[in-house]
Formats: structure tokens, C-alpha cells, sequence
């Protein structure tokens, strides 16, 4: 007996091929990926010569098996369509802190866009979808460290522009301890903070030292915190490194632009010498006086969370509280509750970026600092790298080092340097309760995740399913609207 021919496609099947590889050829060349091309021959057989049993579990004579291999086909297809949505166009994004508050509200769900300022192609291809770097359920990495593909950024429909909420992965969240416990501190505020205790409460008295004696100080101060952590692996754990695109993801507003020189003064800030448009519900903290405990409709109407509002002394009438403008004025009215509003003032600053230097900056009074700009090249000496180490040699991945009171790039003498990327300044509307650039510096522009577009939900912690939990004035509104 002669073989069964397989049946010519028919007018149908090419159509539908066509119209696939049409789009799937725009997408090649919307990424510039041409690896892609090892796939077409698999479509041409999907779809027209049929060589491959694609769905072979469709002709099982075991119901199980054809019930089975159902789910399976429809799990594998969702994940690798959810792979390259989450990687190319968009994700969702849920505030987790008061950072942002009052414009994003913890709870908030976002829909943020990659196609915004154009999407990253993966430094790590290869990762489970839907996680950033963990597990979920059993733990351990998410993602295979192997290959690393190096920063390259698809052209997309515009770029950051100044005053913009933008989600990143946090910049010095490339070191890490493996206990879940200290797996989310930040692992340089660690060791500056295990080195303050180590040395009985103290940073390094440097007031009268040279920019290389001032270096040298604080690097033997900060290595005491490093090798504290390194001997004691039975309370954090091992040391480990993540790569960019599997760094915690963070929403701040970009404050500052590449090539700006930024300065905070009186809580302020400015940029190039003017000030910089303040958010309409930026917050700031006040010493607050009552005679007696602020009660529950006046919380809601002021908008404090209640762990805001637990922030007081044991009578609850004092309290520490973030307000905005309008909020601060409804409180001072209510002359039958408040005796006495006081702006809280930052005056010290340890703890801030950078932390191997003294500057006597704080959160309120800050800079002046010029932000990295591609191109650029800026003069370098002991005095001001401690502001640019990070980007040149982590950010940048220069071998740089200091010897003999001079600085050395890749072994080369060097008394100057031009940036290879843009750099932003982030920072929360929540001024006094925001951990952004004022404590870690930089954000370089292979961090940049997206652009959140739109809330989908908005959820509040403080209330319940049944006392108006969902915050249905705040669904789908643009994120654009809280400039």
C-alpha cells in the first residue's frame, strides 16, 4: 500500500502564515534581534508543510493523555507569550512603600509600560516568567546566571523626561546576602551601618584630612562592616551578585536629568540654579502637638495611613507626621484638636550618597552634584570621585583603583573621564520617608524598566473589603495626572 500524501494547505493556512510572519519579521526589526530568523522554518512547518507533529497528542486514543497535553500546550504557549510581553511591552507594578506618597498610594496596582522609553533586551534570557529573582514557594534563584547578554536598549517612543515616576531596578541592589531575612536590606547601608556599630556610634573624623587620607579612613572604616558580614555567614548568608534586570524593581520620580547640576536647598530643589517644580502633593514631616489622640475620620481626612499615625509618643499627642500642603492647613484649623505644628528639619546627613565621604549634606540641604551625561567627560580627582566611582567602575565596569594618591582606569593614569551612559536622579514625593538618590546615588540608563502609565487598582491597607478597601476614585486614572 502506497503512503497517505499529506493534504496541499490551503488559501487559508497561507493567509494565516503570512499575516504571522508579516508581524513576527516587524518584531525582528523593532529589536534588531536577527537571531530570530531560526524560528521561521518552524512557522513555514506549523503552518504549511506540517513535518513536525505539533499537536500529535490531539490523535491519542487515551482521553488522559489528550487532557493532559491540552493543559500543557496552553501553559507552554501563556508562558512564552507572557515571557516576551513582560520583557518587550509591559508589566505590572504594585507600590509597596509610602516613597511616592500622597501622588502613588501603597496598594496602587500599575501598568507599566516598556515601550515607553523602549524596552531593555535581557542581560539574563533565560528566567522563569512572571518572577524577578526568586522562586516562588520553594526559593532560590529564578533565573540562569549563564549567558549574560550585554546592555543594549530598543528604540522606543520617547525617553525620560524630567518629572516623570519611573520604575528602575535599584541600582545598589547588585550585592546581596542569600538570608531571606537581610536579602531585601540594602547591602552597602548594611555595611555602613554594621561599621557605625562596630566603631561605638562613629563615623571617621576626617574634618582635617587630605582627600587620600579621607579615602584611606574610610575605606578601613567601611570594611569592618564588609568582613563582619563575610565571617558571619550562619546570620546573613553568602555573599552573592545580581545581575541588573534581576535587581528589586523601584518607582521614583526623576528629579534631575543628565548633564544637570542638582542642588537641595531648604528642602528645595534645583537644578542648574532654578528650582524645579514641586509635586502637587509632595510631603514633608511635622512635629505635631495635640491635646488629645487624632481619631479616625480625622485620619482618613487628612489621608494618614495608620502607620503613619502610629508614629507618636505613649499618650498619642505628639506626633511625627507626613503631610501635604493641604493637609497641613486642614490640621492647622482644627485649633480644638492641634495645639502647636512644627516642620521637621534634616540638618544631619550621615548614611547619605556617597558614603565613603563627607560632605556634611543632608536630605533638606543637598549638593551641589553634577549628574552623569553620555559623552561628557568630567575632570576627576580625589576629592570628587567618591561621586563617581560607582557609575565608572560598577555602572561602566572600569577596573578603577587609587594608589599613590593617584587614580588609575583600566591601568591607565587618570585625570579625567567621559561617561559611556545617562545617568537620572530619582527621588520619592514623600521627601522625609523616601529611601532614593539621595542615599545611593545614581540611576544609570540600563536600569530603567518603564514608564508607569495607568492604575488598575488601588488597594488600602488600613481599611477592609466591606469599609471601602478598593479605592475606586483612583481606578484607572493615568499616572500622568500626578505631576
Amino acid at each position: 500500500m502506497s503512503k497517505s500524501k499529506k493534504a496541499k494547505p490551503t488559501a487559508k493556512q497561507w493567509i494565516k502564515f503570512a499575516i504571522v510572519l508579516a508581524l513576527y519579521l516587524l518584531f525582528l526589526v523593532w529589536i534588531k534581534s536577527w537571531w530570530g530568523l531560526i524560528v521561521v522554518p518552524f512557522l513555514f512547518d506549523a503552518y504549511i508543510t506540517k513535518f513536525i507533529p505539533w499537536t500529535w497528542w490531539k490523535e491519542a486514543k487515551s482521553s488522559l493523555v489528550r487532557n493532559v497535553m491540552s493543559w500543557v500546550d496552553a501553559i507552554v504557549f501563556a508562558l512564552v507569550a507572557v515571557y516576551f510581553v513582560h520583557i518587550y511591552f509591559f508589566q505590572n507594578y504594585t507600590i509597596p512603600t509610602s516613597s511616592l506618597e500622597k501622588s502613588l498610594l501603597v496598594g496602587d496596582y500599575l501598568f507599566v509600560s516598556k515601550v515607553s522609553y523602549g524596552p531593555r533586551k535581557p542581560n539574563t534570557p533565560l528566567t522563569m516568567p512572571l518572577t524577578q529573582h526568586t522562586m516562588p514557594v520553594t526559593g532560590g534563584k529564578s533565573y540562569i546566571e549563564w549567558p549574560q547578554w550585554p546592555y543594549e536598549r530598543v528604540k522606543g517612543l520617547g525617553n525620560v523626561e524630567l518629572n516623570d515616576i519611573v520604575v528602575f531596578n535599584y541600582p545598589t541592589g547588585d550585592t546581596i546576602v542569600s538570608n531571606p531575612q537581610f536579602a531585601a536590606n540594602d547591602f552597602y547601608k548594611m555595611v555602613s551601618d554594621i561599621s557605625v556599630e562596630l566603631n561605638h556610634g562613629q563615623y571617621p573624623d576626617v574634618d582635617s584630612l587630605t582627600a587620600a587620607d579621607e579615602r584611606q579612613a574610610y575605606e578601613q572604616f567601611l570594611a569592618k562592616g564588609r568582613k563582619y558580614i563575610a565571617s558571619h555567614p550562619e546570620v546573613f548568608g553568602k555573599v552573592d551578585w545580581r545581575p541588573v534586570d534581576r535587581r528589586e524593581n523601584y518607582v521614583k520620580r526623576c528629579v534631575g536629568m543628565p548633564g544637570q547640576t542638582l542642588e537641595i536647598k531648604d528642602k528645595v530643589i534645583y537644578l542648574d540654579g532654578v528650582a524645579n517644580k514641586e509635586p502637587d502633593n509632595v510631603q514633608y514631616s511635622y512635629y505635631v502637638t495635640t491635646k488629645k489622640p487624632i481619631g479616625e475620620k480625622l485620619r482618613r481626612e487628612l489621608g494618614i495611613s495608620k502607620e503613619d499615625l502610629a508614629n507618636h509618643n505613649a499618650n498619642g499627642t505628639y506626633y511625627y507626621l507626613p503631610l501635604t500642603q493641604k493637609a497641613y492647613e486642614t490640621l492647622s484649623q482644627r485649633t480644638d484638636i492641634v495645639t502647636q505644628i512644627t516642620p521637621v528639619v534634616e540638618e544631619h546627613g550621615e548614611g547619605l550618597y556617597p558614603v565613603n565621604k563627607h560632605t556634611g549634606w543632608s536630605i533638606d540641604n543637598y549638593g551641589p552634584l553634577w549628574i552623569p551625561k553620555r559623552g561628557e567627560t568630567i575632570s576627576l580627582t580625589l576629592d570628587n570621585l567618591p561621586f563617581y566611582e560607582r557609575p565608572i567602575a560598577v555602572y561602566e565596569g572600569n577596573d578603577l583603583q587609587v594608589r599613590d594618591g593617584k587614580i588609575y582606569i583600566n591601568g591607565k593614569e587618570a585625570t579625567e573621564y567621559t561617561f559611556t551612559m545617562d545617568y537620572y536622579w530619582m527621588q520619592g514625593d514623600n521627601r522625609h520617608n523616601s529611601l532614593d538618590s539621595r542615599f545611593w546615588g545614581f540611576v544609570p540608563e540600563d536600569h530603567i524598566v518603564g514608564k508607569p502609565i495607568l492604575i488598575w487598582l488601588s488597594l488600602d491597607k488600613d481599611r477592609g473589603w466591606l469599609d471601602g478597601k478598593i479605592r475606586w476614585n483612583r481606578m484607572f486614572r493615568m499616572v500622568e495626572n500626578y505631576k
